[in-house]
């Protein structure tokens, strides 16, 4: 059934995205890239149409340094900034084995950035002086729900550069020096990650719009046969 399944699931996908079957569809999300690779736009994304559907997804996507989606104040967020390595390390690492659990609870989450996010940034622009390493990303992959899926978000660098300068953070993590080889980096530890269902999208080209149908079209592979054909039963 699997190869004739699928093509049934590509020609229909536009009913597909609208068929009340899908709001059972678990889908635990960790999206991952480069600043400007798109990761809170398909976030958002994501909730406003899971929230169209009836699925109410929790998202957190304050991995980077400052928070800057749970923490408003701006005195905090600069704060948060000046907190000694060592106690922002340990915040770090806390608040990754926290989001462990919840990825586990919930049905419906989305992470941006998670482990794999501070497996990159961690070391290199957080806390250099530390000398112990951080926590291993597969460590804490082993302890994750084997359904999750795994999308990592690149562009190219000349891309990512346009996209600095036009709608520049205010607080950014990566230089333009660094670009290639924080994209380098992502790529490996997508590479060596445990999760069997994971895949990539070049957003070099893509909107907003353009980047969610992309991803719910990769996505379907790893929704599950048996799961799609329960549903559509129903």
């Amino acid at each position: 059934m699997g190869k004739r399944f699928y093509t049934f699931i590509n020609n229909r996908s536009d009913n597909l995205h609208n068929h009340a079957f899908y709001r059972g569809v678990p889908m635990r999300l960790i999206i991952v890239g480069t600043e400007y690779t798109g990761k809170t736009t398909l976030a958002n994304a994501l909730q406003q149409w899971g929230a169209s559907k009836g699925i109410r997804h929790h998202m957190d996507d304050h991995f980077s340094v400052p928070d800057q989606q749970t923490i408003k104040d701006p005195a905090d967020q600069k704060a948060m900034t000046e907190v000694p390595e060592s106690i922002l390390e340990r915040f770090q690492r806390f608040q990754i084995a926290y989001h462990v659990r919840l990825i586990n609870k919930y049905e419906h989450i989305i992470l941006t950035g998670f482990h794999i996010e501070e497996a990159v940034y961690g070391q290199r622009y957080y806390y250099p002086k530390l000398a112990r390493p951080i926590e291993h990303p597969q460590s804490w992959e082993q302890d994750m729900p084997k359904d999750a899926i795994l999308v990592l978000l690149h562009a190219k660098a000349d891309v990512i550069k346009k996209r600095m300068k036009a709608d520049p953070h205010d607080y950014p993590i990566v230089p333009e020096s660094d670009i290639e080889t924080c994209q380098e980096a992502f790529q490996e530890e997508f590479r060596k990650s445990l999760f069997k269902k994971k895949f990539q999208i070049d957003t070099s080209d893509l909107n907003s719009e353009n980047l969610l149908k992309t991803f719910l079209e990769n996505s379907y592979q790893y929704l599950g046969a048996a799961d799609l054909v329960i549903r559509m039963a129903k």
